[in-house]
């Protein structure tokens, strides 16, 4: 089970972060992937825009390669028993714990004006989106850790209290490292809010992909044969790892070795790469947000999977709480 905020765009990092791997676990597991737009609320009350965000996440991840006829592909507000969930684990959740996780007092420094309870108990309701579907795997990077490890003492307190009804959740991407695809100005990683000219997103057109290829950061180049990488190069031939065939990156790397390289000719196969991978991936996901029947679809067959999920879990919750009267 894993979800995404309808915040920001799709980006590389993203794709090979996350979604690469979602596309492989479709075929190997009972998969959940959720829209989180109950999530966005927190930081984004405004939601003129909210139905737009959806669709294009919606789009995006299925242009990238999720299938909704194999994945339970739906929208957080779509299942209500969430909403029950998440109030039933707030009565297992401490103020002091929630006031000291990272994120909130990262979002505490970014809108100090809007420091709603949505945002104290994020975790709460992301450990509800988890263990609604009794889920034991889950993809996260590392930034998600203290949250993952949140939703397991919750699932502890509730099993200890009540009786044992939920799956301790994991942390999973295959046991190989998650890629942090870097950033093009060599400063860290790809961002959907920060330094938008430094972050390749999936709706790029080719010559903005183009424009922000030839914008990172480079130097006059190595002076000895086989220099170690400065940080802001070796993202430049990690990011032709991900889209570049095997001998483009042999030849750049051979240039590089005995000082003949020329930043300028990389950055152009770079971008044309990128345009390359890039390219399909956008026009499918325009083809599809244009597709508002086909979106609609996609979100009752993702909403009846949860569903049907959620409500299996819900019974047992209540059964084990005592919340059956009759």
């Amino acid at each position: 089970m894993s979800g995404i905020r309808p915040t920001g765009f799709l980006h590389l990092g993203n794709y090979f972060g996350a979604v690469r791997n979602y596309v492989r676990m479709q075929e190997e597991y009972e998969c959940f992937f959720m829209v989180a737009d109950l999530h966005s609320l927190t930081t984004h009350p405004d939601t003129k825009d909210l139905k737009v965000n959806v669709h294009r996440v919606l789009s995006e991840n299925i242009a990238s390669g999720l299938d909704p006829d194999k994945v339970a592909l739906y929208c957080q507000s779509h299942i209500h028993e969430t909403s029950e969930l998440y109030l039933y684990l707030n009565m297992l959740a401490y103020q002091g714990e929630l006031e000291k996780t990272v994120t909130f007092k990262e979002k505490v420094r970014q809108h100090p004006n809007n420091v709603n309870a949505g945002l104290l108990t994020y975790p709460v309701l992301q450990a509800a989106d988890i263990i609604l579907h009794r889920a034991s795997l889950v993809p996260v990077g590392k930034d998600q850790e203290q949250h993952l490890e949140m939703a397991r003492n919750y699932v502890q307190r509730f099993n200890h209290r009540y009786g044992k009804v939920f799956p301790e959740p994991q942390a999973f991407n295959y046991g190989s490292e998650l890629i942090k695809v870097p950033s093009l100005d060599g400063t860290g990683k790809m961002s959907k809010s920060e330094n938008q000219m430094a972050t390749l997103y999936l709706s790029d057109d080719d010559d903005l992909i183009r424009k922000k290829v030839m914008k990172a950061k480079t130097d006059s180049g190595p002076t000895e044969n086989n220099s170690k990488k400065p940080d802001y190069i070796e993202n430049i031939f990690l990011l032709m790892r991900l889209v570049s065939d095997e001998g483009t990156i042999k030849k750049f790397e051979s240039e590089y070795n005995n000082c003949t390289i020329r930043y300028g000719d990389m950055k152009k196969q770079l971008a044309e790469d990128m345009v390359r991978f890039i390219a399909p991936i956008r026009q499918k996901a325009m083809d599809i947000r244009n597709n508002e029947s086909y979106l609609k679809e996609v979100m009752e067959k993702g909403a009846e999977k949860a569903r049907r999920s959620a409500k299996a879990t819900m019974e047992l919750v209540r059964q084990a709480m005592g919340l059956n009267y009759y």
